[in-house]
C-alpha cells in the first residue's frame, strides 16, 4: 500500500472519536474480551485494561470461574463475567455480546476443547451482527480447527505472533514455514488471507506484517529488544477499539477513510502497532530490561498523546 507512515496516522487520528458532553455512557465503546482461565490471568487484564485506558466506555470480560476473582482482584474498572465454562453459555453469552462494538477472543484463554462450543457461539454471534471480531493468542487453536467460521468475513482480525502464523499457514497449506519466512512473511500472508478470505491478518514481529490479501503494511517503529510477555495483549486491546471507531468512520461517507477507499481494519492495526510500539519504546527509556508490559500500560497516555492529538469538543 503506497500510504506513508504520516499519512497512515493521520487517517488514524480522524477515526478516534470527539469527546463532547454531550456523549452518554458506551458511546466510544462497549467491547469485549473472552479469555482467562486458571492458569492465565494476567493476558485478559493487560488486553482489557488496554481499552479502557485507550478510551473504551465499558469493557468486559468473558472467563472461566477460576480466572474471575484474581481479574476483579486486577482492577474495579472491568466487568468480569465467569461464564466461559458455565453449563448455561450457549444461551447466556450471546445475550452479552450483542451489546457489544467489538469483541476479542483468546488472551490468557488456554486451549481447553471443553471451551470449543463456548468460541464457536462468541463467532457467530458477533458474525450474525456484523461486528468487529479480533482473534488473538489460544483462539487461533480453536478457529485453524475450522476456518469456515471465519471465511470470507472482512470483519475478522487474526493478530497473530510468527510462530502462531506458521502454524496457521500449516494448517491451511501443508508445511512449516522456513526462519527466513517466518521474519518476513510477506508472501505467505498474502496467501493466508486470499485462502481465508477477506480477513485482516496482523503477524507481530520484529517488524509487524498487516494485510487483508490485497494490500500489505509493514509496521518498523522502534521499539526495544525487551520482549516481556503481555505486549500482544496490549496491542489486540487497543486494536479493538481503532477496529470499532475505524469502522463507525468507514460508515460515513465524509470520513476520511473512506473518501480514501481504504480497509479500515488495516490503518486500525497500523495504528494499534505503532502505539504498542511507542509504548514499548518509552517503557524501556525508564527502565530498561527490568520493563514490563505494566510499565508499558503506564506509557499509554503519553505514547496516545504523542501519535494522536487529543480531541475535544465542548
Amino acid at each position: 500500500m503506497s500510504v506513508d507512515r504520516e499519512k497512515l496516522l493521520v487517517l488514524a487520528n480522524s477515526v478516534i472519536p470527539d469527546l463532547h458532553d454531550e456523549f452518554y455512557k458506551g458511546q466510544c465503546g462497549r467491547i469485549g474480551f473472552i479469555g482467562g482461565c486458571m492458569l492465565y490471568t494476567g493476558a485478559p487484564y493487560f488486553a482489557s485494561i488496554s481499552s479502557l485506558k485507550l478510551g473504551s466506555d465499558l469493557v468486559f470480560v468473558f472467563c472461566t470461574a477460576s480466572a474471575a476473582i484474581p481479574i476483579k482482584s486486577y482492577s474495579p474498572e472491568l466487568i468480569v463475567i465467569p461464564i466461559l465454562d458455565s453449563n448455561d453459555v450457549e444461551t447466556s453469552l450471546p445475550r452479552y455480546l450483542q451489546g457489544l462494538h467489538a469483541l476479542v477472543i483468546g488472551p490468557g484463554l488456554g486451549k481447553d476443547d471443553s471451551l470449543t462450543k463456548a468460541i464457536m457461539i462468541a463467532v457467530k454471534t458477533m458474525r450474525d451482527s456484523n461486528k468487529p471480531i479480533l482473534l488473538d493468542a489460544d483462539s487461533l487453536y480453536f478457529v485453524g480447527k475450522d476456518f469456515d467460521l471465519i471465511r470470507d468475513y472482512s470483519k475478522a482480525i487474526l493478530t497473530p505472533n510468527a510462530i502462531e502464523f506458521s502454524r496457521v499457514y500449516k494448517i491451511l497449506f501443508g508445511r512449516d514455514l522456513s526462519k527466513e519466512e517466518m521474519q518476513s512473511p510477506r508472501r505467505q500472508l498474502e496467501e493466508v488471507c486470499k485462502e481465508i478470505g477477506s480477513v485482516t491478518v496482523v503477524v507481530k514481529g520484529r517488524n509487524d506484517h498487516i494485510s487483508d490479501g490485497q494490500s500489505l503494511l509493514i509496521c518498523d517503529d522502534e521499539g526495544s529488544s525487551r520482549r516481556c510477555g503481555g505486549q500482544g495483549d496490549l496491542l489486540v486491546g487497543s486494536l479493538a477499539n481503532f477496529a470499532f471507531w475505524s469502522s463507525m468512520a468507514k460508515n460515513k461517507s465524509e470520513s476520511h477513510i473512506s473518501r480514501e477507499g481504504l480497509n479500515p481494519f488495516m490503518i486500525a492495526a497500523f495504528a494499534a502497532c505503532t502505539l504498542t510500539r511507542k509504548c514499548n519504546r518509552l517503557a524501556f527509556e525508564r527502565f530498561g530490561r527490568c520493563m514490563t508490559t505494566s510499565d508499558m500500560i503506564k506509557e499509554l497516555p503519553n505514547a496516545f498523546a504523542s501519535l494522536f492529538p487529543f480531541k475535544l469538543k465542548s
